[in-house]
This record gives structure tokens, sequence and C-alpha cells, in this order.
């Protein structure tokens, strides 16, 4: 059965052998204070780096997950003001985690179904935090947006949610300060690694509030993070296994090629979102085609729900449930390296078996 959940999702194909071949190295006993996790952490950083064309100034920092970088980064780079763009269950949880730590948090709601194209920011705001890939919706926010954003709000920090898009979208990174991802989703891990991304104007940030008396956290402040990494270390014992399993298959997509990755997702997506568009009773949750997430597609079935997710499984394809209030009228299919031109090919079959 091919999972295409968007997380947990499927686990890339060469992930098995890469398990057996740390256990037979005893990576998951190894010591996180040895030369050697230094080299396996050094080995997946540099590697990520060279997979997304990640300049200089950008240091990669490990937490549990990305859910616990959603309340690291508020809690390291807002003092009272952050602005959040909502356009999802998973980017109100992220406006939801900085009004929990009683920062000065604003949503602005985009229309349900679509991404934000002009927005206007208070000129205070110390952070804007952006989902690039709603995972609930299916709706992507441009790399136009995103430089728009930076160019009319110089002085606040650019905070990048890719937890379900990466490593698909090439990002302009001077247009942002900190982005993070989850290993679960586009990089087809087992779940429980999340990857944080962060510039000096984040660590700056972090030492003056920490500076000024400022409750930034306990074990995992950003400078605590930061001074750690730069000796390819962590504060605690972090997931071995996990960051060696990352290292292994950023160099299995490296020697794949990450122009041949991108190709192969918008193909996908393009013969997907095409059946959609060609049925009579189920389509495409999101109407704007360049909203439309590469990563993540979301076909709104209303009725017909359980009866497509039934034929999907019988060819031995299981969808994604759809979302919260959504899980009876949506499906949600994961497009990730992990996830087959000829699996998407059979799903985009289904076009010719649900008829009226």
């Amino acid at each position: 059965m091919t999972n295409f959940t968007p997380g947990p999702s499927q686990l890339y194909f060469t992930v098995n052998d890469h398990i057996k071949a740390a256990c037979r190295e005893g990576i998951p006993s190894l010591s996180h204070r040895s030369k050697a996790f230094e080299a396996i952490y050094q080995h997946a950083e540099t590697g990520l780096k060279t997979l997304l064309n990640i300049p200089d100034g950008f240091t990669m920092v490990f937490t549990a997950s990305a859910t616990e970088i959603w309340e690291r980064s508020i809690q390291n780079l807002v003092r009272s003001s952050a602005t959040h763009l909502v356009n999802g269950a998973f980017s109100k949880r992220y406006y939801e985690i900085a009004k929990q730590l009683q920062k000065q948090a604003v949503a602005i709601n985009a229309v349900e179904g679509s991404a934000h194209t002009q927005t206007v920011f208070d000129p205070q705001t110390e952070l804007i935090a952006i989902t690039h890939n709603e995972t609930s919706t299916g709706v992507n926010h441009t790399q136009d947006f995103i430089h728009q954003v930076r160019a009319s709000n110089p002085a606040a920090l650019i905070a990048i949610d890719a937890v379900s898009s990466l490593p698909y979208p090439s990002f302009n990174y001077h247009d942002i300060d900190s982005i993070f991802f989850s290993v679960q989703k586009g990089f087809g891990l087992p779940a429980g690694l999340g990857v944080w991304l962060v510039n000096e104007r984040c660590v700056a940030r972090a030492e003056q509030l920490q500076a000024a008396g400022e409750n930034i956290g306990s074990y995992h402040t950003l400078p605590q993070l930061i001074q750690f990494a730069r000796k390819y270390q962590t504060p605690e014992t972090p997931n071995v296994l996990g960051i060696y399993l990352l290292g292994k298959v950023i160099e299995d997509f490296n020697r794949r090629g990450i122009d041949l990755i991108r190709r192969e997702t918008e193909y996908k997506a393009a013969i997907l979102y095409q059946a959609l568009e060609q049925h009579p009773l189920i389509h495409a949750f999101v109407k704007q085609p360049d909203q439309r997430s590469r990563t993540v597609i979301v076909a709104e079935t209303s009725s017909h729900t359980a009866r497509l997710a039934s034929y999907l499984q019988t060819k031995g394809l299981a969808p994604g449930d759809g979302y919260g209030a959504a899980k009876a009228t949506q499906l949600r299919f994961a497009n990730f390296p992990a996830h087959s031109k000829e699996q998407y090919e059979a799903l985009a079959d289904f076009r010719a078996r649900i008829k009226p």
C-alpha cells in the first residue's frame, strides 16, 4: 500500500537499507559528543545546503519537530508583536501558539481555499509568519508574494513554514530569515525530527531578547542551539538515527538531482490536477492554479469521498483524509519524492472509474 497521507507519508525507497546500515554501524547508540556524530551532523547540513542552494550565513539546528519550532521561533524572535498569514489549520495553529505565549499576535485570514496576494502589515511587527504550503488545504504562497513581503517590510523577520513543501520549492533565501520543516513529509523519513535554518539576523534578535531579560526558553534557546551547532553538536541527546537518515536521504536526493526531483513533482501534480479538472463529480479544492500546492493536492470529493477512497485502496493507493471539518468531503494526496510517476499515473486513472 502506497501512503499518500501528507505526513507521516511514504518512506523514501532507500530508507530501509539506510536503517539496516545504521544498525550495523551502531548509529542508534552513538554518543552525541563523539567526532562520529559531529561528522553525521556536518554531512546533513552540508548536503542540505547543496540540495537547496542555501547561501552562507544560515545555520541548521535540530529540534524534536516542526511543531516545536513554531514555539521556539516565537520565543526567540518576538518580544511583543507578530503577524501570521492564516489560510488553514496549521497556519492558524502557529498563530495560536504566539497567542499562548502572550505575544501581541495578529492573524490576517485569507478566503478559504485561497492564498494571500497583497497584504499591508503594521510597520512595528517584529516577525511575519508565512506558511508556504498549507497542508490542510493545499494552498501555496508564490515566491513573488514572499519577495513582495520582504521588500515592503525590511525590518521584520520573515519566517517560512515549509513543512510540507521542501525540498520542492526553489526559494530566494535573501527574502527569508527563518525557514523550517519536519522530515516525515517531503524527505520521506520516520517522524521525530525538526530542521530549522536561521540567519544571523535571527541569532542577533534572540541574543538581544536574552540580554534584555526576556524569557526565550530553556535548553533550546536559539543562542544555545547555535552555540552547539557551530561545533556540529546539540544541547541535549538528539535523534541521532534521524539525523543520520536525513543526511543519507539528502545524499540520495543530491545524487538524483534537485532539478529532476522538481520536474517530476510538477509532472505528477499536473496529471492529477488535470484529472480533477476533467471529472464531472470531483474537483480541485483550490481554484486558482497559481495558488495550488504542487506537493499536497486537495480534492473536493463531497459525497463520493468514501467511494473514491475505497477504490484507490483496492489499487494499493492510500489517500489522506480531508483535514478537520473536511474529513468526509475531501481527500488529500501527498506528492513527495517518495511517490513515483507511475503511482501518480495510477492515481489519475480514477476519472475513468468514478462515474456519475
